[in-house]
């Protein structure tokens, strides 16, 4: 923080002002390291991040690639690019764990998630997440808000594994990722663990569930007020947010999917997080909006009245929305898994393109890139 004036930027006076704080929405090095001098508390990713990242760190990542596949002939392709996911996870982690450290624990935590096309089967999910663990102290694992995930939520949680529950847009999911979270704390308990060492979170992706809503809008043919749509996912997670603070739930809500610097003010003063992409903290850190607490200001009534005229928003919005048997089904979580697992594809046929290049398109070496070609991977 010393390199920073806090006056200057806004997500450190936020940061500063406590409770909030903000995650990194990457483990782009140079990214963690700009998040972090400026009061950032964690940093996530997901198989779309991991293709991003090799693109914008590609210099480090096309040899260190060659050199994983001649060292582990053997591998497949999909062996090689989880292998390099997991490094870039790992990078990330040692970025933040002087946080880790300062906070003894209680943030610093890198995050990286389970394979997508694994979203129906608990024990996959658990054994990826327990190899996940071993690779940074400060490594917290995600899994998808599915009906399998949040089984394997609780088992991870009670094998002493710290749980993020993603792929979440509902308050149904949020509370029933927090209750598996508790379930698998308390098992961890009387096991002889120490659930104070975990810190479970539970993430609400506000702009992935304005997304849907408005594709809903127009495939049903709605008139609805283009200004609430942009509320829909502030108005669910501020009301996960008050039945999180009613029943005491360890988790702790993370807002993720930025669209708009609503995402961020509307949500300051609560003690939850926000992952926040690169691109949008500079937008934030540029803006000169002095943040100040607005978590307990409601979404204005006639607002609400507009989003209720959509079905799948009161689905998001009611506790009981949503059963854990349709959240697989739920229009968002549809959307979401299918996009992660194509970036899980686009991983690998990138990592493809790099050990086995198309003789008639052959990627350049860092050296003769003179036209960006490798911004392309």
């Amino acid at each position: 923080m010393s390199a920073v004036n806090p006056i200057e930027v806004p997500l450190a006076q936020m940061a500063q002002l406590g409770p909030t704080d903000y995650w990194n929405d990457s483990c782009a090095v140079a990214e963690v390291d700009y998040a972090v001098e400026r009061g950032a508390s964690g940093a996530t990713s997901n198989p779309s991040i991991a293709v991003e990242v090799l693109g914008k760190e590609r210099e480090h990542w096309l040899p260190r690639i060659l050199a994983l596949a001649e060292a582990n002939r053997t591998w497949s392709e999909v062996d090689l690019a989880w292998a390099v996911y997991e490094e870039m996870a790992a990078r990330g982690a040692a970025r933040l764990s002087p946080v880790f450290q300062r906070e003894a624990g209680r943030s610093g935590w890198q995050a990286i998630q389970t394979d997508p096309a694994s979203y129906r089967d608990p024990a996959r999910m658990v054994q990826q997440g327990a190899r996940f663990a071993w690779l940074a102290p400060n490594i917290q694992v995600k899994l998808p808000a599915t009906a399998s995930g949040l089984i394997a939520v609780e088992e991870a949680a009670s094998r002493g594994i710290n749980t993020m529950a993603t792929v979440s847009f509902t308050v149904a999911q949020a509370i029933a990722a927090a209750e598996a979270a508790e379930r698998g704390l308390d098992r961890l308990a009387r096991c002889g663990g120490d659930p104070a060492k975990l810190a479970p979170v539970s993430v609400i992706m506000m702009g992935r569930l304005d997304d849907w809503l408005k594709v809903v809008v127009d495939r049903d043919g709605l008139s609805v007020d283009p200004g609430a749509l942009n509320w829909a996912g502030l108005a669910v997670i501020k009301r996960a947010y008050a039945i999180f603070r009613e029943r005491g739930y360890r988790s702790r809500l993370l807002a993720a999917a930025y669209r708009h610097h609503l995402h961020w003010t509307e949500l300051v003063g609560g003690d939850l997080g926000m992952t926040i992409p690169h691109a949008w903290q500079v937008r934030f850190n540029n803006s000169g909006i002095v943040p100040v607490p607005r978590i307990d200001v409601p979404v204005a009534p006639a607002v609400l009245s507009e989003l209720h005229r959509i079905p799948d928003f009161v689905r998001a919005y009611e506790p009981g929305g949503l059963t854990p048997g349709e959240f697989d089904t739920y229009g968002a979580t549809v959307r979401t898994l299918r996009g992660f697992i194509a970036s899980s594809h686009q991983l690998t046929a990138a990592i493809r393109d790099i050990i086995l290049p198309d003789p008639d398109h052959q990627i350049p070496t860092p050296q003769e890139d003179r036209h960006g070609l490798l911004q392309q991977v």
